[in-house]
């Protein structure tokens, strides 16, 4: 009996060392993509009230976890009885990534003409702002969805050879530090120009090292929203080139004197802005 449950701790030793091995090539894998889950959720949940921020936030954070519950199931039932359907959602995500990718750097050099930042600035009434935060909440968590579906598919594609109980264990933890881990360091983005604010007041004088840092903060809230803003931009390109270079041969065997980076990054840039290009032409037949 001793020896039987001996047996059975090996087995529970060993399955976590593939599941400590494999979570670290899953979290590799998806780096890029929860770096852009960080920038877009960072954005959405930036602009409000200081007052509405969390409860902005929270509410995207539940729908986050919504997504996780219903995409993982459907994910793992893929992965043990069509796994090559894992594949063929892995490239239409590409598209939509590289699409995105390229949609952000166009809006960049020809901005959109009404943000929502700038819908949010205009509304006064308390049923106007609940409205517009309603509107975005829901945008947010449909973007979750879809970076949720390629985190875990992404994730799934980078330990398909592992057992299912694996997998399993493996993508369920990516999935949870992709809510809790991304949100978390959202709700921290978010309420630094507060954290600067309450330095500032507490401070005796405007010399003092609080003070400074409390402008400095306040300063920084922008200029960091920007940056992830841009590191997210690079990040869905370089995702979704990847995903078509590792999966198909013909961008496999392409500019192979590139570094595999920048190969990976003009892949993804010509697909996505091909994409873009088909789907502006579609609207403006369709409209």
């Amino acid at each position: 009996m001793a020896s039987g449950i001996f047996a059975i701790l090996d087995d529970i030793a060993a399955l976590m060392d593939d599941v400590a091995v494999m979570s670290k090539v899953a979290a590799k894998k998806t780096a890029g993509l929860l770096g852009d889950d960080l920038a877009v959720n960072a954005e959405k949940a930036s602009g409000f009230v200081s007052a509405r921020e969390i409860p902005v936030l929270w509410a995207i954070t539940k729908g986050s976890l919504l997504n996780k519950l219903i995409i993982l199931p459907i994910a793992f039932l893929l992965s043990a009885f069509l796994p090559v359907a894992i594949t063929i959602i892995l490239l239409i995500g590409g598209l939509y990534l590289g699409y995105e990718g390229a949609e952000k750097i166009y809006y960049y050099f020809k901005p959109h003409q009404h943000s929502k930042k700038e819908e949010l600035k205009k509304v006064e009434t308390r049923k106007e702002i609940l409205a517009v935060e309603k509107e975005r909440i829901k945008s947010a968590i449909v973007t979750d969805f879809i970076l949720s579906v390629e985190i875990v598919i992404i994730a799934l594609g980078a330990i398909v050879t592992a057992e299912l109980s694996t997998q399993i264990i493996v993508v369920s933890i990516i999935a949870l530090i992709a809510t809790v881990g991304v949100y978390g360091i959202v709700a921290l983005i978010v309420r630094m120009d507060d954290a600067g604010y309450q330095l500032i007041e507490k401070s005796e004088n405007s010399n003092q090292f609080k003070a400074k840092f409390g402008r400095l903060l306040v300063a920084a809230l922008p200029k960091v929203i920007k940056g992830l803003s841009f590191i997210g931009t690079i990040a869905l390109l370089l995702v979704s080139g990847g995903i078509f270079v590792h999966n198909i041969d013909f961008f496999h065997h392409i500019l192979t004197f590139l570094p595999s980076i920048l190969k990976e990054f003009l892949v993804g840039g010509i697909i996505g802005f091909l994409v873009l290009g088909v789907i502006s032409g579609a609207k403006k037949i369709i409209n």
